[in-house]
């Protein structure tokens, strides 16, 4: 059924949108007027707020129509008392991670050493900092119990400068991955020199190009892409459910 609106009503909301749109603009050159270096990805209207979103270097705020004030805080709906803030903030990062999905293969194994369980049929990559509490965790409690995987272990040294020096002597050395088992679970720092050449700065750039922002953070087969060690159950449903697809 075709359903003609009156010319009328066309015209109001096309006058609506169009105030809608000239405050959304405006808004936009004030934030940048005022702050020049803030990187705007967003402003738009809340619905049934009479306040504007704004998405500004990844987090929200909120603004009046004319940008006479700024609120830096969460808006919380006191009928559910559910945070829309919190909420969006996840749709946001889940739109983020989507855009920079990539095929497991595409990652740059040239830079990883392997450690192999059993017949390594399954794979996972690990990008981990040798001076992470959580990696050390998960290379103690987690991963000498998985069976049959492949696991590419990309040194990734961003939790203190320290790090750094450190993860160009375990890549110098003639076995990588007992250089990082001694150091990581047995504490025993690599002898090896740091002049031979290394992957470190490429490996940053690839990381933060990516938003791997912490360690450890693991990528599975199938592309799954988890932050935070993770128990011996969460491991073998992800490798399972790589399997699968």
């Amino acid at each position: 059924m075709l359903i003609r609106f009156p010319a009328v009503a066309l015209a109001a909301f096309a006058l609506l949108a169009g105030v809608a749109c000239a405050d959304e603009a405006a808004i936009l050159s004030a934030v940048q007027a005022k702050f020049p270096n803030a990187k705007v990805q967003s402003v738009k209207p809340v619905p049934g707020l009479g306040l504007y979103e704004l998405v500004i270097d990844g987090e929200i705020y909120y603004s009046d129509p004319k940008f006479d004030f700024l609120i830096d805080g969460n808006v919380v709906e006191t009928k559910t008392m559910k945070s829309l803030t919190a909420a969006r903030k996840q749709e946001i990062e889940e739109e983020e991670m989507r855009k920079l999905a990539f095929a497991f293969q595409d990652l740059p194994f040239a830079h990883a050493f392997k450690k192999v369980n059993g017949n390594g049929s399954r794979k996972v990559a690990y990008f981990a900092d040798p001076n992470c509490g959580f990696c050390r965790r998960f290379e103690t409690e987690t991963l000498p119990k998985v069976k049959d995987v492949t696991v590419y272990v990309f040194m990734y040294p961003i939790i203190r400068a320290e790090s750094v020096a450190l993860t160009k002597a375990i890549w110098c050395s003639s076995d990588r991955a007992k250089a990082w088992d001694d150091y990581v679970i047995r504490g025993v720092s690599p002898k090896s020199s740091q002049a031979c050449d290394n992957p470190v700065d490429q490996l940053l750039e690839f990381g933060q190009g990516k938003r791997i922002r912490g360690t450890p953070t693991m990528f599975f087969a199938d592309g799954t892409r988890v932050p935070g060690a993770i128990k011996l159950e969460q491991m073998e449903e992800l490798l399972a459910k790589a399997e699968r697809k």
